[in-house]
């Protein structure tokens, strides 16, 4: 999720160096976008394809926007000299067969490595300097774009539209959080509801008003069937709206899990144990990586959706994945969502040499 990656791609970013990590033999790159929210995409889908992969990372410069302009790719938008980017592979690295990116600064790079080494690129969002899909840039150069439906992508044999934001939230990753954090939170009562409690779509900080009433209004629906509230907030929600949750919150038995405080994230544990998610319906991420378990998602806070945002939960309301928030958290059946285990088959077919 895009919040809670911030620290480690703040770290990133101040190292501009682009030095694969990995099995040195993997045919298999990642291009890793330090800005939050954006490699989690390749890297889930990578993840997925079981295979060895390495992850290049990368740092941008202020020509990140226009390296695109080239049909064959540029790394002018890469922090330093060009030149120390162009020794890509080091005596016994073996040249990928397949490159996966996402963010439209990343996909210049993937353009530079197809033209150079002549591998397939899988990329992920929109890939072009321009809002509207007819400006995209050299769409065809992309042997494969994965694009959300709700971005409107166009219909061609290398777009593959998917529901929601891959990310790197599988079966596996649950069965691992659920044994980590199942016996530290067996003290919690039934049902556990989680939380996910994002803000405003552009800027920051949600209004505290908001943030305690959605939160007196979990806590009476949960307190009402004895059940417990596993709370998480984002960067987005701020200081005060956290205060706020907290407060409202005091009516039932909870916890809280304020972004950025010491100490190890539950949010993997949350998503693990809980009987039902409610997801504030300004994050895509939260919404995509709660849509991963078996339990019923609920929509709260849709007065925080923009345009794109309500055409997603739109979308996955129509796909049986989410119901608005209202005065019930019952069950009904709905089958995980899995898009990045989706694109990773994908990728398995029609590149089966890649």
């Amino acid at each position: 999720m895009d919040e809670r990656d911030g620290m480690a791609d703040r770290a990133a970013q101040r190292a501009p160096r682009l030095l694969p990590s990995g099995p040195a033999q993997a045919r298999v790159w990642v291009l890793d976008d330090p800005r939050a929210g954006t490699s989690v995409q390749a890297l889930g889908i990578a993840e997925r394809l079981g295979v060895p992969f390495r992850r290049v990372p990368l740092a941008w410069n202020w020509m990140a926007h226009l390296a695109g302009i080239g049909r064959g790719g540029s790394l002018l938008g890469l922090a330093g000299s060009a030149s120390r980017w162009r020794p890509l592979l080091p005596q016994g690295v073996a040249r990928p067969l397949l490159v996966l990116s996402s963010g439209s600064r990343s996909a210049a790079v993937a353009l530079w490595l197809k033209a150079r080494l002549g591998c397939r690129i899988v990329h992920c969002m929109r890939p072009g300097l321009l809002g509207h899909w007819g400006g995209v840039l050299h769409r065809a150069e992309y042997d494969l774009l994965v694009i959300p439906e709700h971005d409107q992508p166009p219909r061609a044999p290398n777009v593959l539209p998917v529901l929601g934001a891959p990310h790197r939230i599988g079966p596996q990753t649950l069965a691992q959080a659920a044994a980590q954090w199942g016996e530290r939170l067996d003290h919690l009562p039934h049902p556990r509801v989680a939380l996910l409690v994002g803000g405003r779509v552009r800027g920051s900080d949600m209004e505290p008003a908001r943030a305690h009433a959605l939160a007196r209004s979990v806590a009476r629906l949960v307190g009402g069937l004895g059940g417990s509230v596993l709370a998480s907030t984002s960067r987005r929600t701020g200081r005060e709206a956290s205060d706020a949750l907290s407060a409202g919150l005091g009516q039932v038995m909870h916890l809280l899990y304020r972004w950025g405080e010491p100490g190890e994230n539950p949010y993997l544990g949350f998503l693990a144990v809980a009987d039902a998610i409610i997801v504030t319906a300004d994050s895509v991420s939260m919404l995509s990586e709660a849509c991963s378990t078996t339990v019923p998602i609920y929509v709260a806070l849709p007065e925080l959706a923009g345009a794109r945002h309500r055409r997603f939960i739109a979308r996955l309301a129509q796909a049986g994945q989410v119901r608005p928030l209202r005065a019930d958290v019952s069950p009904w059946p709905r089958t995980p969502l899995d898009e990045a285990g989706r694109v990773a088959e994908e990728i398995r077919r029609r590149f089966p040499t890649a």
